[in-house]
């Protein structure tokens, strides 16, 4: 990674920023997108050809993206594995919101006991988990708030009886509180959402991105690693003052300030082809 990409996006992987530039300009759209004009547009954020072609090849190779040849170009598409990841990942930033003001008292609780012949198979599932928003609440027990069907991301990986999902209440002298804060590093949630903010909630952020469709691809990405990463925790039993409230506000109002000039730079750039 070059200097000029160190101040343009610390810490941030390419393929974390493809799949913002995936769910913003090619998602829902009926169409594919040139790989030259791809690396056209991540140039923008000092990332290297090689780095965007290397990305671009592990995607497909991951039945995320599709080839669509014409004459000598290469194009690229989402697969419906990929539309449903990313149309999760747009419902997550603009409908779920960051704080669940609508929880019930109701929990959903995951058991699982895989032996070390399984390790890959317990570490998928772990992730899986995190991403739905579930915490460790003790040795192979994982809970997250309010009803969740886990159909979904448990269906491959095969676990067979090897896991129970349920539903509970916390009963005395259990209390929501002590589970959210046994199962939840709250310290740590609300330190990335003051990371974000410091990076965000200046006055002129991001000065050394090179143009709004740089920072919009690098907010959105910033945005999509928190909230990927956010439990949804009951609103009442959050601190006072909880900065993923101001963290959202930042983000929803950055992003509709970048969309235009960004979506004019992406429509000059990128080469698309109708499917």
């Amino acid at each position: 990674m070059s200097s000029s990409e160190e101040q343009i996006a610390p810490s941030v992987r390419p393929q974390s920023l493809m799949f913002s530039f995936l769910g913003i300009y090619v998602l829902g759209r009926g169409t594919a997108v040139h790989s030259g004009s791809v690396i056209d547009v991540f140039a923008r954020l000092g990332v290297s050809e090689e780095a965007v072609r290397s990305t671009l090849a592990r995607m497909v190779k991951r039945d995320l993206l599709v080839r669509h040849r014409r004459g000598r170009k290469v194009y690229l598409g989402l697969t419906s594995h990929a539309a449903q990841v990313l149309a999760d990942g747009r419902r997550r930033v603009w409908e779920t919101g960051v704080v669940n003001r609508s929880f019930d008292g109701t929990w959903t609780l995951v058991g699982f006991s895989l032996p070390d012949s399984r390790r890959s198979t317990r570490h998928d599932l772990r992730s899986r988990l995190v991403w739905d928003g579930f915490g460790p609440l003790q040795s192979g027990l994982w809970i997250a708030p309010g009803m969740r069907d886990v159909t979904e991301i448990l269906a491959p990986l095969d676990l067979g009886d090897s896991v129970t999902v349920l539903t509970a209440r916390a009963l005395a002298p259990t209390e929501a509180a002590d589970l959210v804060r046994k199962a939840f590093d709250i310290e740590q949630i609300a330190g990335r959402y003051l990371a974000f903010l410091a990076r965000w909630d200046t006055g002129r952020p991001l000065p050394s991105a090179p143009d709004d469709l740089a920072r919009q691809l690098l907010l959105h990405t910033d945005w999509l690693q928190l909230v990927r990463q956010d439990p949804h925790l009951p609103a009442e039993h959050l601190p006072a003052g909880w900065p993923a409230i101001r963290a959202e506000q930042v983000f929803h109002a950055l992003a509709h300030e970048y969309e235009p000039r960004a979506g004019k730079l992406a429509d000059a750039v990128l080469d698309e082809l109708a499917l």
